[in-house]
């Protein structure tokens, strides 16, 4: 059977593998002159009782052969390949090897079988243990496949195989087991000792080093607890699992009420309705009224928006929240929807209160369509819902506080939501006025301060830069080392809010100087002489900001709207400079400075012909984009335009010449003293001496 044949060729293996590691030990050394490999006979190979007959039968049909009458009729599926050597040099140095086609008329394997009970085999040597894996034959032999033997290091042979005797429990039980002369027993005691010391010792410091190590570890554990806790991260972290923030707590603002809130009376009195609605809500109900939802601040900034939710917190004797647009803006989805839903929880629960929104425009914004932000409406939608949405929302007034609104989404903005809409404008001269009482009565002032002409002087101004300009005038007296504010730190301040800081440093040549004295003058007198300039407030030749020297005007009152005579002499003071340089230093002498006069003048005459409707050839009617225009248009639009600036010029010119003794009194005066006022221009130009003591 093949199976039996194949199980007797691996016996043969095996027992031939374990006989030459014998011989090679073995093997005599007379023979070593001619063999280097250990030899075996078939004796010691156990094949001793095959006969040869039945040896070459078994090889036969292992490998069968074909004679010379038989040749193969198909392609021969051997390969070529080398003769084996006798041994392993041999077949590294490849020096007997020849190449040859197996399956020859005459079999190798037969000859080497019948030769092998005479002549010595030359077996191979190796140091090393070669694990083989069972696998099947290539011919599609399907039969039982034997196992190699199996594979066990020797140290797990001698640990399996060790006598597990008794175990000692003293050292006398070990001597005994080990069976030591009595001249060797001292020392292995001493021996013995020696060790055991050293193991304790070793062992203690192993413990002790462990026991540090614990306590630095727990120490650092601690720590490391401590610190991540209060780290923002984590503090953010809580506050989304949690999805609300910490409970919303009233605002108390009881310093602050409606006296200290200055220069916005409608606001003001619109605010004041809702406290008394807070305070007493059965006066209004009675007549089947509702008490409002919502209060829209809008203003620019400075003008006290923030200031009046503050002056009604402190006048309603209700719980006031207060919240900044950017406070329900995060990077965590949700995260806003969820505390507008706290902050009105809270508020309910609270009812009748307030809920004070600023920057409205930051968490009210119009709503887009954005794939890049897909969460941006939720925040939002929530305050929409919550402000007017299916619940209802009793007793909660929300104020909301924005300079930008034309930005809020138009539901926001409805009846129901926000059902009044109050304006905060910038203040008028009355409003200025009392907002610089307020300001100045905080501060050490002269009893000289006239608050109404800085007030004038002081058109477009917030509640914000007035308090900027008298706190500006009051380190300026205290680096003067004066005792209090006069009004010439107030002029200073406005000065350098308006123009910029002074320029004291800057070397200027007596020339230049001149021209600009005279072109400050030229300015001044033709606003002195024109019937329906504004009056002057102060001319200066101090280099302040950008410029060379200036006169400013002072309004009597806001200007709600100005006449056509009004406008034409604002152009011919404009014009006023470039005539001065002109008359006293001849048309080739004309400076650069008056660029911006220039600049001011165009656009009064541009404003006049195409939006005033102030030109007798292109009549009533408005020009908004004068590029669109057809040329005809435009050129006549231009004519108009120069015809205004040209007799604007003239009109400045003959003034320049009827008052020039006035005209060089003024710039030899700006000339001496640099800085003029009002008073002292009116001394000037009627021939009056001045006061000595002006400040330079």
């Amino acid at each position: 059977h093949p199976a039996l044949l194949i199980n007797a060729l691996h016996s043969l293996k095996n027992s031939a593998t374990a006989s030459v590691q014998t011989l090679h030990r073995d093997f005599p050394p007379e023979h070593t002159s001619y063999l280097k490999e250990p030899t075996v006979s078939l004796r010691d190979l156990g094949l001793s009782d095959i006969r040869l007959s039945q040896l070459d039968e078994l090889v036969s049909r292992l490998l069968p052969t074909s004679g010379p009458e038989e040749p193969p009729t198909v392609a021969s599926p051997w390969r070529t390949s080398h003769v084996s050597g006798d041994s392993f040099f041999h077949n590294k140095l490849g020096v007997f090897g020849s190449p040859v086609f197996h399956r020859q008329y005459h079999s190798p394997l037969k000859e080497m079988c019948s030769e092998l009970q005479f002549l010595p085999v030359w077996v191979q040597s190796r140091g090393f243990k070669t694990l083989r894996k069972p696998r099947r034959m290539e011919s599609g032999y399907d039969g039982p496949v034997a196992e190699s033997e199996p594979y066990t290091p020797a140290f797990m042979k001698g640990l399996l195989q060790r006598e597990k005797g008794p175990e000692a429990q003293s050292l006398d039980q070990l001597l005994t087991q080990k069976n030591l002369p009595d001249n060797q027993q001292e020392a292995f005691k001493t021996g013995f000792t020696e060790g055991f010391m050293r193991s304790q010792a070793y062992t203690q410091r192993t413990q002790d080093s462990l026991r540090r190590t614990r306590v630095i570890l727990l120490v650092l554990l601690l720590l490391g607890i401590y610190g991540l806790s209060r780290t923002p991260f984590l503090s953010v972290r809580f506050r989304t699992t949690s999805g609300l923030d910490s409970a919303v707590d009233p605002v108390q603002m009881k310093n602050v009420t409606f006296d200290h809130v200055k220069g916005v009376e409608e606001a003001k009195n619109e605010l004041q309705e809702v406290v008394e609605f807070l305070k007493n809500p059965q006066k209004f109900t009675v007549l089947g009224g509702k008490l409002p939802k919502g209060i829209l601040l809008v203003g620019p900034p400075g003008t006290g928006k923030t200031l009046l939710a503050r002056a009604v917190a402190g006048e309603a004797d209700v719980p006031f929240y207060y919240a900044s647009g950017s406070e329900f803006d995060e990077m965590f989805v949700g995260v806003g929807a969820s505390r507008i839903r706290n902050l009105f929880k809270e508020a309910k629960a609270n009812a009748p209160c307030v809920i004070f929104i600023d920057e409205l425009d930051s968490v009210g914004g119009k709503r887009i369509e954005s794939p890049m932000h897909p969460y941006s409406r939720q925040t939002i939608n929530q305050l929409l819902a919550e402000m007017d949405g299916f619940k209802p929302n009793e007793g909660v007034i929300v104020v909301g506080a924005t300079n930008f609104a034309e930005a809020l989404d138009n539901a926001l903005v409805r009846p129901g939501r926000f059902d009044m809409q109050v304006t905060v404008p910038r203040p008028d001269v009355k409003g200025r006025t009392e907002i610089l009482n307020w300001y100045l009565s905080k501060i050490k002032v002269d009893t000289a301060v006239e608050a109404e002409i800085i007030a004038r002087g002081t058109v477009g101004f917030s509640g914000a830069e007035l308090e900027n300009l008298v706190n500006q005038a009051a380190l300026k007296a205290a680096v003067d080392e004066k005792e209090m504010v006069t009004m010439k730190d107030l002029e200073f301040a406005k000065d350098k809010i308006l123009m910029g800081p002074e320029r004291r440093s800057v070397e200027i040549d007596k020339k230049n100087k001149t021209i600009t004295a005279y072109h400050e003058s030229g300015h001044a007198i033709v606003a002195y002489f024109t019937k329906d300039a504004m009056p002057i407030n102060k001319a200066t030749i101090m280099p302040r900001g950008p410029t060379l020297g200036h006169v400013s005007m002072l309004p009597e009152n806001d200007r709600w709207s100005e006449t056509r005579a009004q406008l034409l002499a604002q152009m011919d003071v404009s014009m006023g400079g470039r005539v001065a340089e002109e008359l006293i230093f001849g048309d080739d002498n004309i400076t650069t400075g008056a660029s911006s006069d220039f600049d001011g003048a165009t656009k009064i005459a541009k404003m006049m012909v195409t939006r005033f409707g102030m030109s007798d050839k292109l009549g009533v009617m408005t020009y908004g984009d004068v590029t669109k225009q057809s040329p005809e248009t435009q050129a006549a639009i231009e004519r108009e335009v120069r015809v205004l600036l040209k007799d604007s010029y003239e009109r400045a010119k003959n003034l320049l010449k009827t008052y020039s003794k006035e005209h060089k009194t003024l710039a030899d005066a700006l000339l001496q003293y640099e800085t003029l006022d009002a008073k002292e221009i009116k001394l000037v130009l009627e021939g009056k001496p001045l006061d000595h003591t002006i400040t330079q």
